[in-house]
């Protein structure tokens, strides 16, 4: 039996490849060298996957970081906070804190961009009207519990006006430039829902704003009152049933157009690819995310003082300027995906961002002011609702073909121009009162 364990033994030591004149320390101590030759393996595997993680996460801090041209504008930040405790100059402090965001709200979109590549174009396109809304979104509830309720409507009903006539003329300006040999197509089914719940976005706020004007309250300053806060609920189960019609009850509907375009374009799709893992996207947006919160707010305490000092309308500011700022992200990402051909994701980023901001984040301000006690209303006054009504109309004539050029993008453009004009000469009737 000794014998035979002992071939046993030597015919295993033959197998390992090493010399023979240490088979007969292997076959004495066979648990020591299995442990002493695992060991030197997993450890240079530890040291592969750090190095790795190493690299990675290099990789992704210079997609983020450093290759962006834009990232120049960063220090502006940092710099609108030293000023803010160093000098009582509130028009650089906005100034400053406006340009310090815009880099962040595109890094944002940059970020979201990468997460959709792991979602999907349906779910890709909500991500980015989504991400895309936080800086409005964050700015809005910082201006809230300031007080500034004005504020919050104005900007808001700006960024609905700047991602609806200037993100959207600029990308359907520059694919027809790009693509000007062809005629781009999209989902009409697309854009009729998405038109449909604008319209009834302008209804919501139509109807407190002529209750007042006509002063036919049961409760003077009260009914208006209840009403927006029971047509924000109303909004909210609204969007709510669209995010499921969208992701859940029609998916065909909506990715139609996309999966025929995936067979005739597989060679440019292959060259696309995320340039950064899922969860290194999802850090990014978290760390940006808290940064434009943290300029935000010095962004919202210094915007009276800079409307005072430029001598600029308050209106013209928070319709127009703030949101040029907080739609950088959609800017980019719907010029992006036009030029590309992917003008379904291009609706999704901006007339959806529109959706997202009319029947969501506007009536979520609504319920949020109400748990604050604050009075925050859907009465946007006469002249912002009458030119929110009038933009969703030109708007959903230029869709209703299903087709886009560029000059269907300048005519956006323009009308962009005529709001942009008319709130520089508009005086704020109820600045006083608020």
């Amino acid at each position: 039996m000794g014998s035979v364990g002992e071939k046993l033994d030597l015919e295993s030591a033959e197998e390992i490849p090493f010399s023979s004149s240490h088979a007969t320390n292997k076959i004495e101590s066979p648990h020591f060298e299995s442990a002493h030759m695992a060991s030197p393996r997993s450890f240079y595997s530890s040291r592969v996957l750090r190095k790795m993680h190493q690299i990675s996460s290099f990789r992704s801090i210079y997609f983020v970081i450093f290759r962006a041209k834009i990232n120049v504008l960063l220090p502006f930040g940092p710099l609108a906070i030293l000023l803010h405790y160093l000098t009582k100059r509130h028009e650089w402090v906005f100034f400053f804190s406006l340009v310090g965001i815009t880099p962040l709200a595109e890094r944002l979109g940059y970020a979201t961009e990468q997460l959709a590549y792991y979602t999907g174009p349906t779910v890709g396109g909500l991500l980015n009207a989504t991400f895309g809304n936080a800086t409005e979104m964050i700015i809005s509830l910082y201006a809230l519990n300031n007080g500034m309720m004005r504020v919050v409507k104005q900007s808001l009903l700006g960024s609905i006006l700047s991602n609806m006539l200037l993100v959207l003329g600029c990308a359907f300006f520059c694919g027809g430039i790009i693509h000007h040999q062809k005629v781009q197509v999209f989902s009409k089914a697309t854009a009729l829902v998405n038109s449909g719940l604008l319209l009834m976005a302008v209804m919501g706020l139509l109807f407190p704003a002529v209750l007042q004007f006509t002063h036919t309250e049961v409760h003077f300053g009260k009914s208006e009152l209840a009403l927006s806060r029971f047509s924000s609920c109303i909004m909210l189960v609204a969007y709510a049933s669209y995010l499921f019609f969208q992701l859940k009850s029609q998916q065909n509907l909506y990715s139609s157009i996309d999966e025929g375009r995936e067979n005739n374009a597989e060679a440019s799709d292959e060259e696309e690819a995320p340039e950064i893992t899922q969860w290194e996207a999802i850090g990014w947006l978290a760390i940006l995310t808290v940064w434009i919160s943290v300029l935000s707010g010095y962004l919202v305490d210094a915007i009276e003082g800079a409307s005072d000092s430029m001598n600029l309308p308050l209106s013209f500011i928070s319709v127009i300027l703030l949101p040029i700022v907080g739609n950088a992200a959609e800017h980019a990402s719907a010029i992006m995906f036009a030029m590309k051909d992917k003008l379904d994701i291009t609706l999704g980023v901006a007339i959806g961002s529109s959706t997202q901001i009319s029947m969501f984040v506007i009536p979520f301000c609504v319920v949020v002011g109400w748990f604050m006690g604050k009075p925050m209303d859907l009465n946007f006054q006469l002249f912002e609702t009458a030119t929110l009504f009038i933009t969703v109309l030109v708007v959903a004539f230029m869709l209703q073909e299903g087709t886009s050029n560029y000059f269907k993008g300048l005519m956006l453009i323009l009308c962009y121009l005529i709001v942009a004009a008319s709130f520089f000469v508009h005086v704020d009737p109820s600045k006083e009162g608020e």
